[in-house]
């Protein structure tokens, strides 16, 4: 075990297999919710559960061994969503196209990895409008979760209004929703999964859903998904701003875990140790692989900080994390029973949880409070995690221009805004 430097970080065996254990538990939730998301896409429900435990064990695993942190990797929540819903269903495109725009991504994603640019985006980028950014996505995806759940739906007159809430499925979902809602604020380990179990017996118990004849089966195929993304439709003037959204949107999330994670278990001491380079490292090689797999971006999950909580400090926690991965695998039929009110409750919780990152931005500043209104109400109600971003940049470098500080403005606001201009009034 030296390969990990147990004695080094305080720590050995015993506490990182433990610590691989909660995590675990903590986001074993990620395959049937990605599955249920990507699938609406119309993708294959089966080859996606399988592709998205493969992609956890893979970039968990790689992780743990590159960088030697506690760090687990898998589908993150949001661009999952953004997919199906935003690109797929919203824009008309094909799932094979967004697949190859995840690729192209994480083709960026390495290269930037690898270079300085990485610093100079990172830099360059005002905090408070990654914290919008967060909060924007959050706000998204809730509202995503929410129209699944048919508590909000479609009105001709006002465009969405409250649905039936005496709806038996909307009452499971509800239901869900305050489970997810009760074990997290319990602090229960697993408390996704849980409410997801708990609802689901609940409706195989009344009837509403059907339970599933075996639970068990050998793992299905990812080939209906893998490789079959689509670069070359991926390549055109329209979708470069989807695929530098892609790109941005998971190094705010990779970035934005690590530091929260990071901080409790002082893993990276400098803004840009070697355990932070590598980690970004390995999730830019791992989203590069989602898009061949057939799974949106990858990224770094803050359920990793169930394990550091537990003692884990390593990447041994990380690789016991992945191998764990390997038990859903044989769960299909399970996760194939799962109701969707049993699953898009998480989508909100989690929304509720990004979009608690308002607290930390500075409203003194008028550049930063119109230009975060925008992002958070942008990315809702356009249905796009792109036009909310973009309408946030062109805002921001607008009040910076009627202020007068036009040097205030960093170059990568600059590009944001313009490329903003390039969407909205010419593309």
């Amino acid at each position: 075990m030296d390969l990990f430097k147990l004695k080094a970080h305080g720590t050995d065996v015993k506490t990182e297999v433990i610590a691989g254990f909660t995590t675990f538990m903590a986001m074993l939730y990620i395959v049937p919710v990605n599955a249920a998301i990507m699938s609406a896409s119309g993708m294959p429900y089966d080859a996606i559960v399988t592709a998205t435990i493969f992609m956890t064990i893979f970039a968990t695993v790689l992780n743990g061994l590159w960088s030697n942190t506690p760090i687990a990797m898998s589908v993150g929540m949001g661009l999952n969503a953004y997919f199906s819903f935003g690109l797929v269903k919203g824009m008309g495109i094909p799932w094979q196209t967004a697949l190859g725009i995840v690729f192209l991504s994480g083709i960026l994603y390495v290269v930037i990895s690898l270079t300085p640019v990485r610093r100079w985006m990172i830099e360059t980028i005002p905090m408070d409008i990654k914290r919008a950014t967060s909060a924007g996505i959050g706000a998204f995806i809730a509202f995503i979760g929410l129209q699944q759940l048919k508590i909000i739906v479609d009105s001709p007159s006002t465009l969405v209004k409250l649905g039936d809430l005496g709806d038996t499925h909307v009452l499971i979902g509800l239901l869900g929703l305050a489970l997810a809602l009760f074990f997290s604020l319990k602090k229960i380990k697993g408390a996704f999964i849980l409410s997801i179990l708990v609802t689901t017996l609940i409706a195989w118990g009344i009837g509403i859903e059907k339970m599933p004849e075996h639970l068990f089966s050998m793992p299905a195929s990812m080939m209906p998904i893998t490789l079959e993304l689509d670069i070359q439709s991926a390549l055109t003037l329209t979708l470069v701003p989807v695929i530098l959204i892609f790109l941005i949107t998971d190094i705010f999330d990779t970035l934005g875990t690590l530091a929260g994670v990071g901080m409790r278990a002082k893993l990276f001491e400098e803004r840009f140790s070697t355990p932070l380079q590598k980690t970004i490292e390995a999730d830019a090689a791992a989203t590069v692989i989602s898009g061949l797999a057939g799974v949106s971006s990858t990224t770094a999950f803050i359920e990793s900080a169930a394990g550091v909580e537990e003692g884990g400090r390593t990447g041994l926690t990380a690789v016991v994390t992945g191998l764990l991965f390997l038990l859903p695998l044989f769960l299909l039929p399970f996760f194939k029973a799962v109701p969707s009110n049993a699953i898009y409750p998480i989508l909100v919780v989690v929304g509720a949880l990004m979009f608690s990152e308002l607290k930390h931005i500075n409203y003194d500043d008028p550049a930063v409070k119109y230009a975060a209104f925008f992002i958070v109400l942008g990315m809702p109600l356009s249905y796009s995690i792109t036009d909310g971003l973009l309408m946030g940049a062109l805002v921001y470098v607008l009040i910076e221009l009627f202020q007068g500080k036009w040097k205030a403005i960093s170059p990568a606001m600059v590009i944001l805004a313009l490329m903003g201009l390039l969407v909205f009034f010419v593309l």
